[in-house]
């Protein structure tokens, strides 16, 4: 488990990181998200032990950072936004380079081949690092921040400069070591955060704003979900029949059509309307024309949440500490 206490990181009088906590389960998959400047890189730095903190504490399986910096950072793998590559070795022999600054307590030749092949780079060994891919380049980070199989991945914006394929394959290579490892991913790509994450933690000038499972994210602090539906007939009727639904808390109409007229029901959290409203609709012969959740997206909250439009409240889909 990663946790992360009171964490503060000061340049004069401005703070890139204010006083931030939060907690990563172990087997979890965290995405650290937020716009440029919030203070993202600054902090995977601190908990990979490559800057100080001002103040506060990040603890890795019980191990404070700066107390046991060798022990800690024999716990974590770190892919940095530009990997740290060697260009002019091959493939095989920068792993094993790194294999030994970090001095592996492992069969080197057998542990090096597993986490080549695991990331596929293994029928490159041999070629210079320098003539890979960009893509390529990448899965060779991924190798050297696996060696030694930490529990922990520390990634900082892991597909930033990649092509579309590209970044399909990191993903699905993120959501591969998920699996046995506890991962940190830094990025402000929404998409690859809904993609790959459990739990998502947003920073916004240096403070959480938000922390919560990724698919309750885009409800807000609200506790309401929302159902946007199109329909035939009398507005009275539908506005009516659809309010008797227990779980809806509000409908109003947004449009009129032609001969149909648009509806935003509102309702509470955790409960799945669907079935009652095409019942409801049924009853009184109001065809339903469209249906669909009428949610915030990720973009949408994200935005919210970085411009300040929701003050210092969280959702309360995650923890908050």
């Amino acid at each position: 488990m990663v946790e992360v206490k009171n964490l503060t990181k000061s340049y004069g009088s401005i703070k890139a990181v204010d006083n931030i906590s939060f907690t990563v389960e172990t087997g979890e998959v965290l995405g650290f998200l937020g716009p440029n400047g919030a203070g993202k890189s600054t902090t995977m730095n601190i908990i990979t032990g490559y800057l100080s903190s001002t103040s506060g504490t990040v603890t890795v399986d019980g191990d404070e950072i700066l107390e046991e910096p060798s022990k800690v950072k024999k716990k974590i793998g770190y892919l940095p936004e530009i990997p740290p590559l060697y260009v002019e070795m091959t493939v095989e022999k920068y792993l094993e380079f790194m294999f030994d600054l970090k001095k592996v307590r492992l069969p080197k030749k057998k542990h090096i081949e597993e986490i080549m092949k695991l990331v596929r780079i293994d029928d490159k060994k041999d070629r210079i690092i320098r003539n890979l891919s960009k893509g390529y380049r990448q899965r060779v980070g991924f190798a050297q921040a696996l060696l030694g199989n930490p529990p922990v991945l520390v990634l900082d914006e892991p597909t930033v400069g990649l092509d579309p394929k590209q970044i399909i394959e990191i993903r699905r290579l993120i959501k591969s070591l998920g699996k046995k490892h506890t991962v940190i991913l830094s990025s402000h790509v929404l998409s690859e955060i809904s993609a790959i994450c459990d739990r998502v933690v947003v920073i916004s000038n240096g403070k959480i704003v938000a922390d919560a499972k990724t698919s309750e994210l885009a409800l807000g602090a609200s506790g309401e979900q929302k159902l946007a539906l199109e329909a035939m007939g009398n507005s009275a009727d539908i506005v009516s029949a659809i309010n008797k639904i227990p779980e809806v808390l509000r409908v109003s109409k947004t449009e009129v059509l032609a001969d149909s007229a648009k509806y935003l029901v509102e309702y509470q959290k955790d409960a799945d309307i669907r079935k009652d409203v095409f019942r409801a609709m049924a009853r009184i012969d109001c065809p339903i024309l469209d249906m669909q959740s009428g949610n915030e997206t990720l973009e949408d909250m994200f935005l919210k949440l970085t411009s300040g439009e929701q003050g210092d409240s969280r959702p309360t889909g995650g923890k908050n500490l």
